[in-house]
Formats: structure tokens, C-alpha cells, sequence
């Protein structure tokens, strides 16, 4: 069991987030249960315990291949681990921010 906490993202360019801390999160359930669980859009590791942190206020826009969680994995297999903090935000959004990472003010 783990404690977990998700970055919901509503916009990135007008860094409208919230954090939202889960206590006992069982890191041996599917990606996909933990989505369900808070809702169904994207996951993505933004920092865990003891590492690095991003220069951009809103997410890490690197190794998207590795961080972002897959759906038939493990919250473990994933790399989630206690004091995970996660991003969640809506995938398309996140291509189109991506592409061109400015923010508003």
C-alpha cells in the first residue's frame, strides 16, 4: 500500500491543476482499476521520491514512453511507488501543449 498523489490538470496552458493525495492505494492493481477509480483519462509518473522535477510548472513533457502509465500494467510495473506523485489530464490536450508549451496569463 502506497501513498499516491495525482495532479489533475484541467488546462496547461492556464496551469489549472489540482492535487489530490490517496492514502492506501494498492500498487498491485491495474493502471486501468486506478483510472476507473478517479476517472477515465491519462496518467503520466511527474515525480517520484528523491528525484528530479521538471522546469515546467505544469508537467514533465519528456520520456512520454516511459512515464506515461499503460492500461494492462500494474500501478507497481509502471514505476509508481509510495510518494509517486502522478499527472492526469486529458491525452489530447496534452499533444496539443506539447507542441507548442507557452503558458497563459
Amino acid at each position: 500500500m502506497a501513498t499516491v498523489t495525482v495532479r489533475l490538470i484541467r488546462s496547461f496552458e492556464h496551469r489549472n491543476l489540482k492535487h489530490v493525495v490517496y492514502h492506501e492505494v494498492d500498487l498491485s492493481q491495474s493502471v486501468s482499476n486506478f483510472k476507473d477509480f478517479i476517472k477515465n483519462d491519462t496518467l503520466k509518473i511527474s515525480h517520484k521520491p528523491h528525484g528530479s522535477k521538471s522546469n515546467d510548472p505544469v508537467i514533465n513533457l519528456e520520456n512520454d514512453e516511459g512515464l506515461i502509465l499503460k492500461d494492462d500494467q500494474t500501478l507497481a510495473d509502471s514505476g509508481v511507488e509510495d510518494e509517486t506523485e502522478i499527472s492526469f489530464f486529458k491525452l489530447e490536450d496534452y499533444e496539443v501543449y506539447k507542441k507548442n508549451p507557452h503558458l497563459a496569463w
